[in-house]
């Protein structure tokens, strides 16, 4: 359920709530059938009378608004899958400071490393560490030299 979907719940949650404190209902029967606290009741009867039901409706999210909207960070998140060499990028790793380039190239937004690390966190990406190898290992090589040279050196 994203975020839009689940303030839209809580919302028809408190006007459930104030139809049901409107007909008389005992403020803990409201609680037990909507299904929260005795104290976010008494918050909402306190709200219907202050300010009516007008006073139950969502108002929007407190704080400062994204920087991305929910279309490019899907983009963005495209555009990670993809991967960093279908980006332009030399090697097959994406690191902050790329991450954030991307982000200022596509949509002219400058993230802060750690914006991006809460972007991606949000996103519900993690970080991944490369297996740490040599491009040229030989496996062939390497078993043989196990097989024969480190078994006399055992020796």
């Amino acid at each position: 359920m994203d975020t839009e979907q689940r303030l839209k719940e809580l919302e028809r949650r408190r006007m459930r709530g104030a139809r049901l404190l409107n007909s008389g209902t005992h403020p803990a029967e409201v609680a037990r059938q909507v299904g929260v606290s005795r104290q976010s009741v008494m918050r909402w009867e306190r709200a219907l009378k202050e300010d009516g039901v007008q006073g139950l409706e969502r108002v929007e999210a407190p704080g400062r608004p994204r920087r991305l909207s929910e279309a490019q960070v899907k983009e963005l998140a495209k555009v990670l899958k993809a991967g960093s060499l279908a980006a332009g990028y030399a090697t097959e790793m994406w690191t902050l400071p790329r991450i954030g380039a991307l982000i200022q190239e596509r949509f002219g937004v400058k993230f802060s490393q750690s914006s991006v690390w809460r972007t991606l966190q949000k996103m519900g990406w993690s970080p991944q560490r490369p297996a740490r190898q040599a491009r040229q290992r030989d496996e062939e090589a390497i078993r043989t030299w196990k097989n024969k040279r480190w078994a006399q050196l055992k020796k």
